[in-house]
Formats: C-alpha cells, sequence, structure tokens
C-alpha cells in the first residue's frame, strides 16, 4: 500500500467521487514541486498515488482535488474549482487524508 491515500465521498449524493484527478505537491523554498498525480476510481479511492515503497520525507505536503470537472459531469453547480489540503507528514507512518466534499462546503480528517 502506498504511504499516503486518499478518497473522496461525494456527501450531496451519499458516493464516492470517481474520476477526480488529484495531485500531491510538496513545500520547496521556492514553490510548491509536483510529486505525483493520480485519479479517484469508482470507489472515490486513490490507494496508489505513490508507488509502493516510497517514502515521502519529513516535511509539508499539499494535495490539490481538481473537483470542477467532477461536478460539470454531474451538470451540478459548485462553488469550488479545487480543493487544497496541505498537511504535515513526519514519520514513515501511513497517511490517510479523505475528502468530504459537497458543491458548496467540504471537510477532512486525518483518516487510518
Amino acid at each position: 500500500m502506498s504511504q499516503l491515500t486518499t478518497h473522496i465521498l461525494d456527501t450531496t449524493r451519499g458516493r464516492p467521487a470517481e474520476g477526480v484527478t488529484i495531485i500531491l505537491s510538496g513545500q520547496q523554498p521556492a514553490g510548491w514541486q509536483e510529486l505525483a498525480r493520480g485519479t479517484t476510481n469508482a470507489d472515490g479511492r486513490l490507494p496508489d498515488l505513490l508507488p509502493a515503497g516510497h517514502m515521502l520525507p519529513t516535511g509539508t505536503y499539499q494535495l490539490r482535488f481538481l473537483v470542477q470537472e467532477y461536478f460539470d459531469k454531474l451538470e451540478t453547480p459548485s462553488f469550488y474549482p479545487f480543493v487544497e489540503i496541505v498537511f504535515s507528514v513526519t514519520s514513515a507512518e501511513h497517511y490517510h487524508v479523505p475528502l468530504l466534499l459537497n458543491p458548496f462546503g467540504y471537510s477532512t480528517y486525518r483518516g487510518s
């Protein structure tokens, strides 16, 4: 399993958000550097954002969820074209960063 996993639940529909592009970036002195990208599967999950065995060094990271296209496909007006979640990696343990999403709001938490 990847050290970093994520999933998106569309709380308005009560269903996973399939087909959302997610970009992982690491904070560098000159700004954000893209490290990986992927797309959520039918279960709204992105289980393999990082290659197996790849460990993120201690630092600050950002997941950018490109949600506008997802809502456009559903023909649903939305307020946020993307959602950015910034978090810290402090050890080699597993990090799960879920996104609970609706067209006019979102929340997140550190999952397991």
